[in-house]
């Protein structure tokens, strides 16, 4: 039972005032600001000059060998490093950390791993960084810690993956560099990723108990992909390096020497010295460039992009009316193509897209954001955030512009005769006295309770997510693919929440009795099998869970149910890293 005092939050307009304020103070070119963690001025992005670098094309490293024309399996060895990185033309270099196979070939994204269905690639991923961070720790939450309080734990978690346990990249399977303190839950210095699920898009970031946020702020994240060419090759989508591009977008904020600026005063010092609910950059990167531009031909091109942000939603969309085709959500092929005039994409999601730049009546077109933070009901974007790159088309008229296929790779529909178990995860928000955020919870239980879900390897599950705070909530779930069946809005909502407070039990809490509000369709580009879904504040969302491959009967070739398990949890970082996630044991 939780206790009384702890109720769940329900968002006020003094976080909103916060935000305001400090938004405020950047609309200096610098502030003096007493709230900097070194009390260094702040850069105000505002004044920077957009459009001023071009787009990168991350470094891409092949996960097989090919041996006669026959792919093999492939060892690699991906370090993480301390170095410095230029965002921007104008901002001077910026400490960072960065995946790469050595120092000088590390970025921010990492490289773009290029894996093969079927075929293993096996990964040692090397902590090379130095004894201390570049940001604050905050270690009033449950966070990784040396024993020695030297050295920087990682683990990295291979987002949308479907693979053993042992390679999951557990938030206590961490471990400083040389391999010198590892967590309880440590398993193993080489991953194993058996590429052996549905072609799709997935990426690799830092996932170390209480640091994921701060680790993923200093750089740790990168893009994987597996492919399948007998499926995706009659598909007729656009390849190779110029027309197939993917794009890992974040925000940031910087000081005046080009240092990330991260507000070391938390909400409630007297409680978490650091920690903070939500960060909020003021500009936006896409892969490593704030608002880069991009020359691209009158044709069509295809866009993988992954939002790597630890807060921050956005709603693409292009100023001059540009649609976008999609094509995949997450890790898996849609099983027919969608055109929308724009889509909300939260932390973590991926969007597979086609944009036909042959359609354009301009010469460039303007990526655009116009997703309030927090979303749903926080501040609106100005200039500096609402803005994300620019396309610079060519005036040439190509040939053949391509096209999209209406059908895509077909996946069995979800099957609710096939549902074994039924689950009810609630989300928790609780505040101090003084109205802030103090901590979160998954059924009102820390992570290191005892655990609670123990699905069957290969069964089928309904999950009501209960979403009890005022935040729109990334689920995210490892090993897993889902699809969202429908959102309904609680109706009395403070009564059933006064319930859940007390006896923290939907079943005896009557939820069917509240959940009868109006009903949300899900939008038709999320209406796939995906491994992370918005969930709505104030609403229950139903969601089929599958603990299996959707693209075949095959048994996973790998013991799901070895230690050390699988987690789920809110992908809002900030969250994540403060008890916003639950541990989950796979039983045969």
């Amino acid at each position: 039972m939780l206790n009384a005092c702890m109720q769940p939050m329900i968002k006020t307009m003094e976080r909103v005032f916060l935000l305001g304020f400090f938004s405020l103070a950047l609309l200096g070119v610098f502030t003096t600001s007493s709230l900097a963690q070194d009390n260094s001025p702040l850069l105000n992005s505002s004044k920077l000059e957009m459009f001023v670098d071009e787009l990168l094309d991350m470094p891409k490293i092949l996960g097989f060998d090919s041996v006669y024309g026959v792919p093999r399996s492939k060892s690699l060895e991906i370090g993480m490093y301390s170095k410095t990185w230029k965002f921007h033309r104008d901002i001077p270099p910026t400490p960072v950390y960065a995946f790469g196979v050595s120092k000088e070939a590390a970025t921010i994204p990492g490289p773009t791993i290029m894996a093969l269905h079927g075929i293993d690639t096996n990964v040692t991923w090397k902590n090379y960084l130095p004894p201390t961070h570049i940001l604050p720790w905050d270690t009033s939450i449950t966070i990784a810690e040396p024993a020695d309080k030297i050295g920087i734990p990682t683990v990295v978690h291979l987002h949308g993956a479907i693979g053993e346990p042992e390679s999951d990249g557990n938030p206590n399977s961490w471990f400083t560099a040389g391999f010198k303190e590892k967590g309880y839950a440590w398993t193993k210095e080489t991953y194993s990723y058996n590429n052996n699920q549905q072609p799709g898009n997935l990426w690799y970031h830092d996932h170390t108990m209480g640091l994921t946020r701060l680790n993923l702020l200093a750089g740790l994240a990168g893009a994987y992909h597996i492919n399948h060419p007998k499926l995706e090759g009659p598909l007729g989508l656009p390849s190779g390096a110029e027309f197939d591009r993917t794009l890992i977008v974040f925000d940031r904020s910087f000081r005046i020497d080009g240092s990330i600026y991260v507000n070391s005063t938390g909400d409630n010092p007297s409680i978490h010295p650091h920690w903070r609910p939500e960060y909020f950059g003021d500009a936006i990167i896409v892969n490593g460039k704030a608002w880069p531009r991009m020359i691209v031909r009158r044709r069509i091109y295809r866009f993988r992009i992954i939002n790597a942000s630890s807060a921050r939603f956005f709603r693409f969309f292009f100023t001059n009316g540009l649609q976008f085709i999609h094509v995949g959500s997450d890790s898996a092929y849609l099983n027919e193509a969608v055109t929308t005039n724009g889509f909300l994409l939260c932390p973590s999601e991926i969007a597979d897209v086609i944009v036909d730049f042959s359609k354009s009546k301009n010469d460039s077109a303007i990526l655009a954001n116009d997703a309030p933070y927090p979303y749903p009901t926080g501040n609106p974007v100005d200039e500096a955030n609402g803005t994300i790159m620019k396309f610079i088309i060519l005036t040439r008229t190509e040939n053949d512009p391509g096209q999209t296929p209406n059908k895509l790779i077909q996946y069995p529909d979800p099957d609710l005769s096939s549902v074994t178990q039924t689950r009810y995860i609630t989300m928790y928000e609780y505040n101090s006295a003084t109205n802030q955020p103090t901590h979160l919870y998954l059924n009102g239980i820390s992570f290191e309770a005892p655990i609670t879900e123990t699905p069957k390897v290969g069964a089928t599950e309904v999950w009501y997510v209960i979403n009890l705070t005022g935040d729109n909530h990334p689920l995210h779930i490892h090993l897993a693919l889902f699809a969202t069946l429908d959102q309904t809005e609680l109706v009395n909502e403070t009564e059933f929440s006064d319930c859940m407070t007390k006896i923290n039990d939907a079943i005896k809490c009557q939820v069917n009795k509240y959940a009868i509000g109006k009903s949300i369709e899900v939008p038709a580009e999320e209406k796939g099998w995906k491994n992370v879904f918005k969930m709505r504040p104030g609403f229950v969302t139903k969601i089929l869970v599958k603990f299996s491959y959707i693209h075949s009967n095959e048994s996973y070739p790998f013991d799901a149910t070895a230690k050390p398990g699988y987690v789920y949890h809110c992908h809002i970082l900030d969250h994540e890293d403060n008890e916003m996630m639950r541990p989950f044991k796979l039983i045969k």
